[in-house]
């Protein structure tokens, strides 16, 4: 009988037990759902919470790999419901917009519970209400998106139409054109260049839409096709960035520092422009819908619609009820 080689089977037991140790095939490894998310703007300290989503891992956590896309040309609705797009920032007139269009969207997150939109005077002209805007000079970015939509609800809480006013377009230009006295005031967004102004010295006055009517602000969209085929994947989306934001809320300075990563220059900036950011980043926050978390209010979507049909951008009404759910909340 032949002996045993001893040799052999010494070999094969330490390639057992290195086997053993070895560490899990790639094939076993978590594999992400890649999305891109456009946010319609560029990168700016108001997108804190998605970049503490990211840099947390909080979307890693749910299996995502986010990418933020910042083409402000990109018609994110339509793409959406093309699907070229599982998801966007969008704001909640978009949604209505497009289902009129038979797009099938759907809005799933609120993130903005005030209509960031607003009109600021310097405090001698004395505009201190929607009515005072009658017969002045008023800039604003352009006759489309939330700058028109949150300005026609300020002239409709004054009782005032576009012919009560002198509307010049003036692209993102606010803080240029009322400084120099060009215009007599500006429709801004009222968390980013009211307080430009201030630090500038400047005394200045702000009439927020969000103070005379419910609309629906800034949130997170998806489409019909994505909701049938992977709720899950809604959900993960919708608990990631909940979860920014509610770091963001709770955190400030530590979502500030992180967003220095995701902003070129934000962490270059002088001491006073550093504190002028983080003025934008409160009073952003002071906007956001944060109680309930990503809650959307029936009343805002009932009062967006009366406010379309009033300016003749939608011929009739729409299912509001298929226009936004609560349902993927967690």
């Amino acid at each position: 009988m032949r002996k045993p080689n001893i040799f052999n089977n010494i070999l094969l037991l330490t390639l057992l037990g290195l086997s053993a140790c070895a560490p899990v095939s790639h094939a076993t490894q978590q594999e992400y759902t890649p999305i891109r998310l456009p946010v319609g703007y560029i990168p700016n300290i108001q997108f804190a919470p998605l970049y503490v989503a990211i840099e947390m891992g909080y979307y890693t956590d749910e299996g995502l790999d986010v990418e933020l896309d910042y083409n402000m040309e990109t018609d994110s609705v339509a793409l959406l419901g093309a699907g070229e797009l599982q998801f966007a920032i969008v704001s909640g007139e978009q949604v209505l917009l497009g289902r009129a269009q038979e797009l099938p969207v759907v809005y799933v997150m609120a993130w903005y519970r005030d209509y960031p939109i607003g009109v600021t005077s310097f405090s001698d002209k004395e505009i201190n209400s929607p009515q005072d805007l009658r017969g002045k000079r008023v800039g604003i970015p352009g006759l489309y998106g939330a700058s028109y939509i949150g300005f026609k609800a300020l002239l409709n809480a004054g009782g005032l139409d576009e012919q009560d006013v002198v509307l010049d377009v003036i692209g993102f230009t606010q803080v240029e054109s009322l400084a120099s006295g060009i215009e007599d005031a500006v429709v801004v967004y009222t968390s980013n260049e009211p307080i430009k102004l201030a630090s500038e010295g400047y005394t200045v006055n702000t009439l927020a839409a969000s103070d005379y009517i419910s609309l629906v602000a800034n949130g997170l969209l998806t489409s019909e096709a994505v909701i049938e085929s992977d709720p899950d994947l809604v959900r993960a989306m919708v608990r990631a960035t909940l979860k920014g934001i509610k770091f963001t809320v709770d955190h400030p300075e530590q979502a500030y520092q992180i967003s220095e990563k995701y902003i070129e220059n934000l962490s270059a900036l002088s001491v006073t422009e550093k504190e002028v950011q983080r003025q934008v980043l409160d009073a952003s926050i002071a906007l956001w819908q944060t109680d309930p978390l990503g809650y959307s209010q029936p009343a805002g979507w009932e009062n967006m619609q009366d406010l379309l049909l009033q300016m003749g951008l939608l011929a009739s009404p729409i299912d509001l009820d298929k226009a936004f759910s609560n349902g993927f909340l967690p």
